[in-house]
């Protein structure tokens, strides 16, 4: 039985904007599957289950989470969440090409629940959800989205993840750890251009040649497969980018190793909320339906079951402090 309607949505088409939407805040890689929790292989490879048929976690109803739902949402017995269905393991279309899996949308669903409420995914390019949530099309978005100052003068944010960025290496590379500047002096790192992470390498380099340590030496590639030969051709040392896409290919195919976790505004924290629509309510409903999920080991089931359990938050926090305007 399914556990969450599912509208005709935006299709491969879209794809590509909602990629670059997601690397410019965080981003994610995919595989195929067995069963509902990653399994692991005498490889060490994981299995992660992209079937439609996901078995997933069910989470009980909270009264008090509950009974915080603004009438207006809670009247059609539903909650319409957008996600981004185009990196996994946050959210990517199933083997049948049509239904949403994922991190994002485990949570989604799990959330509804909590509520008492029917979670109604809706596909939708990352770039188009600002619209949607504002014009009420969206009553929460679950789409990797990190609170920022300028975001919250349009939202109300439920945070329920860390935003990560990972560096990997190939896995018998002699690299062990990356947590500090020094650490890439003189390596070839590959990093996505105009992104968050590219603007903290550069920051690190300066560092570094202020120090008189060797200068990093940028790489870049227009896709995953060319940055992948590079790493596995030892034509790059290190490639750095959004944890949760990383993590989730080097679990599937044992290629490469994470070397370091850096967070996702650095030297700032940085947190992916629950984007809903500013002062109508919602949020602090989320925010304590979430906190139920934490609470009764529901949330730590979904994030093991995708590979982010290095991502998790201890709580969820209502409009979190965001990262500043640039």
């Amino acid at each position: 039985m399914a556990r969450f309607s599912l509208r005709p949505g935006v299709t491969a088409a879209l794809a590509a904007t909602t990629l670059l939407g997601l690397a410019a805040c965080s981003d994610p890689g995919a595989s195929a599957a067995a069963d509902s929790a990653p399994a692991s292989s005498a490889t060490g490879v994981k299995q992660f289950n992209l079937s439609p048929e996901q078995d997933g976690v069910t989470a009980a109803v909270d009264p008090a989470a509950a009974a915080l739902v603004p009438e207006s949402i809670k009247k059609d017995g539903k909650l319409t969440v957008a996600v981004s269905p185009f990196a996994a393991p946050l959210a990517v279309y199933a083997t049948d090409n049509k239904t949403p899996v994922g991190n994002e949308v485990d949570i989604a669903v799990a959330l509804a629940q909590t509520l008492g409420l029917e979670a109604d995914i809706v596909p939708t390019a990352w770039a188009d959800w600002p619209l949607g949530v504002e014009s009420g099309k969206y009553e929460a978005v679950l789409s990797n989205v990190t609170v920022t100052e300028e975001r919250k003068l349009k939202f109300d944010f439920a945070s329920y993840r860390d935003d990560k960025l990972g560096f990997y290496a190939k896995a018998d590379s002699s690299v062990a750890k990356v947590e500090s500047a020094p650490d890439v002096a003189g390596k070839r790192v590959i990093v996505g251009s105009g992104t968050n992470q590219e603007s903290i390498l550069l920051r690190w380099d300066e560092e570094n040649k202020k120090n008189g340590l060797a200068p990093v030496e940028f790489q870049y590639y227009d896709d995953d497969s060319a940055s992948s030969l590079a790493v596995q051709s030892g034509r790059a040392d290190l490639t750095f980018g959004p944890n949760a896409t990383a993590a989730f290919k080097a679990a599937s195919d044992a290629k490469t190793k994470l070397v370091g976790l850096v967070d996702g505004g650095w030297p700032l924290k940085a947190s992916i909320a629950a984007t809903t629509k500013k002062g109508n309510g919602f949020a602090a409903a989320a925010q304590a339906g979430l906190n139920h999920l934490i609470e009764d080991g529901s949330y730590a089931k979904i994030l093991d079951r995708w590979g982010l359990t290095a991502e998790a938050v201890q709580k969820s926090e209502l409009n979190p402090a965001g990262l500043p305007k640039k």
